[in-house]
């Protein structure tokens, strides 16, 4: 997939036409439409006037490249955290709702279970047995305060889980410590829950976090990694199209190369 020209389709071409004018020169072209200029983006050169304008140090950073392709992924690992944080929210409101109605739904849930035990008996589900059963009866039992705190804890979750989104989203280089912080640290609470009952829900989750981690300090050279903070902005500055036209200025035409005296 070009990821550059995707991202063209749906936002649109960005051109700069650059103060510098022999620098400008590489970047425009006349045809029979008018002038044309490049775009930062996908490279194609688009007939019109140009976006943006300035001193080349002033433009934006448009991502491209390998970049692009990690903004994509990274917004999509935003798009994860945003909807874990959301079901995270429904089910603090939940144990909210459970906490003010609990004798009703003792009372229902008391009144209930006889009539399930014949439909249980035919899928060979023992009831009094039951995991589900156990932790449900175990709830009730808990007190109104701690019930308040377990929804603290969900809701101090959930708002973890949307800063890390957001920061995410934005491609903040905050966000993505936060991102790594805070995703490790809940790591040996996954991996315990394995440790309690397999489920492909839970092996699926530990897995994108464990990727999201590696990705996270490999790619993006996080803790020092891989030269750290400053080959990441180094790295950035290369992929920039008006850095690539930079170099290609500053290296002379082979014409004007002496060849060797033999």
């Amino acid at each position: 997939m070009d990821w550059a020209l995707r991202a063209c389709g749906w936002h649109g071409h960005y051109t700069y036409a650059p103060d510098e004018a022999d620098l400008a020169d590489r970047l425009r072209v006349d045809t029979v439409a008018g002038v044309a200029w490049r775009c930062l983006r996908c490279g194609t050169f688009v007939p019109g006037d140009p976006v943006g304008t300035g001193p080349a140090d002033h433009a934006p950073e448009v991502p491209r490249g390998r970049l692009l392709r990690d903004r994509w992924l990274m917004r999509a690992l935003a798009i994860e955290r945003l909807l874990r944080g959301l079901v995270l929210v429904g089910a603090a409101f939940g144990v909210l709702k459970f906490r003010t109605s609990r004798e009703t739904m003792r009372a229902a849930f008391d009144q209930d279970l006889p009539l399930l035990r014949p439909l249980a008996d035919q899928f060979g589900w023992d009831v009094d047995r039951s995991k589900i059963v156990h932790l449900i009866d175990q709830a009730f039992s808990l007190s109104n305060t701690t019930l308040l705190w377990v929804a603290v804890g969900i809701f101090v979750y959930a708002a973890l889980q949307g800063i890390e989104a957001l920061g995410l989203w934005l491609m903040k280089r905050w966000g993505e410590y936060f991102a790594v912080v805070a995703t490790s640290l809940f790591l040996p609470l996954e991996i315990y829950e394995l440790t309690e009952k397999v489920t492909a829900l839970r092996i699926g989750a530990l897995l994108i976090n464990i990727a999201a981690v590696v990705w996270l300090l490999y790619s993006k050279r996080l803790f020092g990694l891989r030269g750290g903070a400053a080959a990441y902005h180094a790295e950035h500055s290369a992929e920039s199209l008006l850095s690539v036209e930079r170099s290609a200025l500053a290296v002379p035409p082979k014409w004007l190369v002496k060849s060797p005296a033999k």
